[in-house]
């Protein structure tokens, strides 16, 4: 069995999980997420959380008795507590401005990004050059940052780019004479 899955996924007060078809659907005070289940795996609601555990001895049923528990926790989490990104523009000129579900961003080209968040995604810009992505969903949250990442990666030589928070950029030696 993974060992993922031998830890319980513990349901906090105010967070409701049920059963329902092959989906799970977790309730919480942020909103409400859902998941397939496998047919691998089986999930049993006990005493206020939830125990996984691979239906037969085959290696991908004990890897998606993990992966599915993994996605569980983070949905529980989701729901109770919420993920955010946070983002940080490096670069002189380099902005950001978010107004209502869009974020505008001007990255040294010659037109402004306009980058539309989806539903469920809020946007905030605490500073100019500061970025925080926010959501129930830890994979929508995630795809969102690394999209507006995207739009201008750091680069090796000076550092200028949008970058994460806590991500940390090698800087390149220059070419000497």
């Amino acid at each position: 069995m993974s060992r993922v899955a031998r830890n319980p996924v513990v349901i906090p007060s105010g967070v409701e999980a049920t059963i329902v078809d092959g989906q799970i659907l977790v309730k919480g005070p942020l909103g409400t997420l859902t998941q397939s289940m496998s047919k691998n795996v089986k999930v049993e609601k006990v005493d206020g959380r939830l125990e996984f555990a691979a239906n037969d001895k085959s290696i991908p049923a004990k890897a998606m008795s993990g992966t599915m528990r993994a996605l569980v926790a983070n949905m529980v989490h989701g729901v109770s507590k919420g993920f955010e990104r946070r983002l940080n523009l490096v670069g002189v000129g380099y902005r950001a401005q978010a107004q209502g579900d869009k974020l505008n961003l001007t990255l040294g080209f010659s037109h402004p990004v306009v980058h539309p968040m989806p539903t469920g995604v809020k946007v905030e810009t605490p500073t100019q050059t500061e970025i925080v992505i926010k959501g129930i969903d830890k994979q929508q949250v995630g795809e969102v940052a690394a999209q507006v990442r995207a739009y201008r990666r750091p680069e090796p030589y000076k550092g200028k780019g949008v970058r994460y928070s806590d991500e940390v950029i090698v800087l390149k030696e220059t070419k000497k004479k």
